[in-house]
């Protein structure tokens, strides 16, 4: 988390832990082993951008910058992103204490973590492999074979399945 003092993610982090202590609290997907925590923010294009732990979610967030604010995104809007490693796709979230912010949501619920050091240390893989440089085709494809062949290894079968790029993001971290 940067130090800056123009940075909003301590608010960020009290609005969740409020949300947390509030409207989350009898909710039973919470994992409580989990806090909440905002990850690897920095100022990105002129926006923060890191990855915020809940315990009962982990979804990169977009805030406003200094001197750029966030569109405004109804409930069926949705905005793409453009970051070193691609595009992903995120939407709005409009709380009063927060403010305009965009969220890409990546992992809920957050009950496969033992401990909230190991949701921390996804959560900082994710920071990292966000700014990595897009991969070659080659390279997804080889990452996505990785990816199933772990996945037949442990007894789930993901043949089937679509994966969307936000699940191809997070899926070098998930179980690990």
């Amino acid at each position: 988390m940067s130090e800056d003092e123009d940075s909003p993610v301590e608010r960020l982090q009290q609005v969740f832990a409020h949300i947390l202590a509030t409207r989350m609290q009898d909710v039973p997907i919470l994992n409580r082993s989990l806090h909440v925590e905002a990850v690897g923010f920095r100022l990105w294009q002129g926006r923060w951008i890191g990855v915020l732990v809940t315990p009962w979610m982990i979804n990169l967030v977009l805030l406003p910058g200094p001197d750029l604010a966030l569109q405004v995104l109804r409930l069926d809007e949705k905005q793409n992103w453009e970051f070193p490693s691609g595009s992903y796709e995120f939407m709005g979230l409009n709380e009063a204490e927060l403010g305009t912010c965009h969220i890409c949501p990546l992992i809920s619920p957050v009950d496969e973590f033992a401990s909230h050091e190991q949701a921390i240390t996804v959560a900082q893989k994710i920071v990292t492999e966000l700014f990595a440089e897009e991969k070659t085709e080659h390279a997804h494809e080889h990452q996505l074979t990785d990816m199933l062949e772990q996945t037949r290894l442990q007894g789930e079968s993901l043949a089937n399945k679509p994966v969307s790029r936000r699940d191809f993001l997070r899926a070098p971290f998930v179980g690990r």
